[in-house]
């Protein structure tokens, strides 16, 4: 799927703001995509420099949330109602050249997956908030994954996050 042009101005927001949850309901998306993968509905959401993924019984939210500690963790586990989830989070800063190589591999990516979800910003085209689902081939109840991208033009930053889910 190609990126959406996000109806929405660009925000000078920083990869330090980013705050995470798993207890947050919906959130006001710009754009909104729903999958079926592995028997499991999957729900990806833009919101703005954020995202958030529905799937099963996971509500994750990785957004800027006025009142929430801010950071993301670099690894987290939890056993959620039958199943495995497990998150993890990196930042890099990037020159510009690295920056913009690394952002059109990223759009790529999401355009040639099959279930993702990527939105770009009016105004900054290398602003861009990309959600990619993926399934394995294990057979049975097989796991689930998804990577997402917030890319920081005014800096350099991209926070990149992976998910997978596992029934247990």
């Amino acid at each position: 799927m190609h990126a959406l042009t996000l109806q929405a101005p660009y925000l000078d927001t920083d990869a330090d703001q980013l705050c995470f949850s798993l207890d947050l309901g919906e959130r006001p998306a710009l754009a909104e995509r729903e999958v079926l993968v592995g028997g499991l509905t999957v729900r990806m959401r833009l919101l703005g420099a954020s995202h958030q993924v529905f799937a099963g019984p996971v509500r994750e939210t990785v957004a800027c949330l006025p009142g929430a500690a801010r950071g993301l963790p670099a690894g987290l586990t939890r056993q959620l109602a039958g199943w495995t989830y497990d998150f993890s989070a990196s930042t890099a800063r990037l020159d510009p050249a690295e920056f913009s190589a690394r952002v059109a591999r990223i759009l790529g990516r999401a355009a040639d997956a099959e279930h993702s979800l990527c939105g770009t910003f009016p105004g900054s085209p290398e602003a861009v908030t990309a959600v990619v689902v993926e399934a394995s081939d294990e057979a049975s109840r097989p796991p689930l994954a998804w990577r997402t991208w917030h890319t920081y033009p005014q800096n350099g930053q991209i926070v990149s996050t992976r998910t997978r889910l596992e029934a247990r």
